[in-house]
């Protein structure tokens, strides 16, 4: 990883898959809360997630390996599943699925203010800081418009929890990146998701008193799947690609997915704005994400345990 140098084309790649499988959780999250409490969405996604690629973690050798760094990993699985998971899984109980992307688009502010604690001044380069400001802006830009922002006491609750689920979010790429970097990812993730899972497995089943619709169930599946097991694989890749606090750019984009699906299969609201604050997203992801730079830097040979 060279993550001073900017983006590969492999990183554009994991962005954008990144940008689409984490935009597509709200609209999945908002459909299982419907007849699944949230313990028990959290407990399905990570056991399902961790059951997807326990043959692949085994069979590498993987999951030795990242047991012997059992604390940090359990520590990633907190800060990134157990608080997280169970935070939007609440709100979203409460508040529009793409409300919710728009304020999970805080991570990389949050992560480039745990950059500078950490006394990493690159994020302060006018241009990339520039980009993080014209970023946000685009995403205040698409949810512009009557409607989106509810008012209600257990709203404003519901806001707090994804605010703080954004802190956590900006936190986890650094444990990665600073503490698990030679630890294989898939055994990394497979562990992480089986110690979540089974730590919310008793409140699940005390919560869950009413048989799931069928609509739940696949969105619940859906989750576990693609959005937790191939997610993390391809985030783990991306933070390896870019580093830790260019990773989390992937959050602008997420709420234009967000949007677009709850509009489409949800009726949710959208605004004028989507039109208009897309390509200013777009823009100030670039900026943020290269500097600047019209040249995609060349390909860094691959660390030798990502997986």
């Amino acid at each position: 990883m060279n993550a001073q140098a900017g983006f590969t084309r492999k990183g554009w790649i994991l962005f954008a898959v990144m940008a689409f499988v984490w935009g597509i959780t709200y609209l999945f999250i908002k459909e299982a809360v419907h007849s699944i409490t949230p313990p028990a969405v959290v407990a399905g996604r990570t056991l399902l997630g961790g059951l997807v690629l326990l043959p692949f973690a085994l069979r590498s050798g993987a999951l030795k390996a990242a047991w012997k760094h059992w604390p940090w990993v359990l520590a990633f699985g907190v800060i990134e599943m157990a608080g997280p998971f169970l935070l939007l899984s609440h709100a979203e109980t409460q508040l529009p699925s793409g409300l919710t992307g728009l304020l999970v688009a805080t991570v990389p502010l949050f992560a480039v203010i745990i950059a500078l604690l950490r006394g990493d001044r690159t994020a302060l380069s006018p241009v990339r800081l520039g980009g993080l400001l014209l970023g946000f802006a685009g995403v205040a830009i698409v949810v512009a418009g009557p409607g989106l922002f509810p008012h209600e006491p257990a709203s404003v609750f519901a806001i707090g929890e994804i605010l703080l689920t954004a802190l956590l979010y900006a936190i986890a790429p650094f444990i990665i990146a600073h503490k698990l970097s030679d630890v294989p990812s898939i055994g990394t993730i497979t562990l992480a998701l089986f110690a979540i899972g089974i730590g919310y497995l008793p409140a699940a089943l005390l919560t869950q008193n009413e048989l799931p619709t069928v609509r739940s169930a696949v969105s619940l599946l859906l989750l576990g799947v693609i959005c937790t097991a191939v997610a993390f694989v391809a985030f783990f890749a991306l933070i390896r690609e870019v580093g830790p606090v260019r990773a989390p750019l992937f959050t602008y984009v997420n709420p234009v997915v967000a949007i677009v699906l709850g509009t489409v299969f949800l009726s949710e609201p959208i605004t004028s704005g989507l039109l208009f604050g897309f390509p200013v997203i777009i823009a100030g992801c670039w900026f943020a994400a290269t500097g600047g730079r019209l040249r995609t830097r060349k390909e860094a040979l691959p660390p030798p345990q990502m997986l």
